[in-house]
């Protein structure tokens, strides 16, 4: 069952500016009457079939640029700063059962002094705890510390997936002289997939964080600043961790390819050395057991036993020879 209804209303939420907040409907959105210092949250599902009707386009009063922004295919994160309001795109890392550690789905905000619009694609595991948090009486106080707080929930989130990334690639270093390389080869593969995937759309976060802080507003105070610069920080350090996974991958997949070059050369070391011995006993046997006349002791009734030494000995020896030149 969607979590959402007819108009794509995921929650609507009015705080209270002093650390409240409560569940409204409909109703009271469309009315947007507020007291004193507090503003609302308006969380909305995307509707491929709505995206230009209903409320956010028709009664929401926000321009279409930026409607067109909030209900746009997939992009990367970034922040647009207006007269009005901000426009902030973030991604986040899913922890939803049955979603890959890879799955980074965006959530648009356009921030308002008095109001925040959220657009979902999809939902976010960070989205429900901060209302969890919200439904127990931890609610912003401001639009701006709204923003800071989510955007910690996000970054926690990416930390958790990315420490276990960094944990397997150790795992797959101290594997790559032991196991089996073709067990190990798809393991780096995905290792290295999911570090470029979450870096692609990690390291714009920072700058998008970044520029959200700058903004020129009352309801974004020096401690939100300083939270929000936290969690661009933060970010920085997970985009280069996401690069030393990569490099590691790499420097593993090169290991790997060298083993397996060693192996090749053993293996073509060892052909070289059979058919250095066993070719020239093959000559003699050919030789000595060609259906024609005159072949040396073919009277004889102990020249096959004759044959099978020398072939013995010539075979010792030229192991012993191989041996002296260090082939074996």
């Amino acid at each position: 069952m969607p979590d959402y209804d007819s108009e794509g209303l995921v929650s609507a939420w009015r705080f209270d500016g002093a650390g409240g907040g409560r569940r409204i409907g409909w109703d009271e959105i469309h009315t947007g009457s507020l007291d004193g210092q507090g503003f609302d949250w308006i969380n909305l599902q995307q509707l491929d079939h709505r995206q230009h009707s209903g409320w956010l386009a028709d009664g929401s009063g926000i321009d279409h640029s930026i409607i067109e922004s909030l209900t746009a295919a997939e992009t990367r994160p970034r922040c647009a700063l207006f007269d009005n309001g901000a426009f902030l795109n973030l991604r986040g890392i899913n922890l939803m059962p049955y979603s890959l550690p890879d799955e980074m789905h965006s959530i648009r905000f356009w921030v308002e002094p008095r109001r925040i619009v959220s657009v979902r694609k999809r939902s976010l595991s960070a989205v429900a705890d901060f209302e969890d948090a919200v439904a127990r009486g931890r609610a912003p106080r401001s639009p701006g510390e709204f923003i800071a707080d989510l955007s910690m929930r996000l970054v926690d989130r990416m930390d958790t997936v990315i420490t276990a990334l960094a944990e397997q690639a150790d795992e797959l270093e101290e594997l790559v002289l032991s196991a089996t390389l073709s067990n190990l080869s798809s393991k780096v593969s995905e290792v290295r997939r999911v570090a470029i995937i979450l870096r692609r759309y990690i390291a714009p976060q920072r700058e998008a964080l970044n520029h959200f802080s700058l903004e020129d507003a009352e309801w974004l105070s020096p401690r939100d600043r300083n939270r929000l610069r936290e969690a661009a920080d933060r970010v920085t350090r997970f985009a280069e961790e996401l690069d030393s996974v990569r490099d590691r991958a790499a420097v593993i997949y090169d290991q790997m390819v060298e083993r397996r070059a060693e192996q090749m050369n053993r293996s073509m070391l060892v052909l070289a050395a059979v058919t250095v011995i066993f070719a020239p006993l093959t000559l003699i046997t050919g030789l000595m057991g060609m259906n024609v006349e005159g072949i040396p002791g073919s009277q004889d009734p102990n020249g096959f036993w004759a044959v099978t030494v020398v072939a013995a000995l010539m075979g010792v020896g030229l192991v012993a020879w191989l041996r002296m030149i260090r082939w074996l």
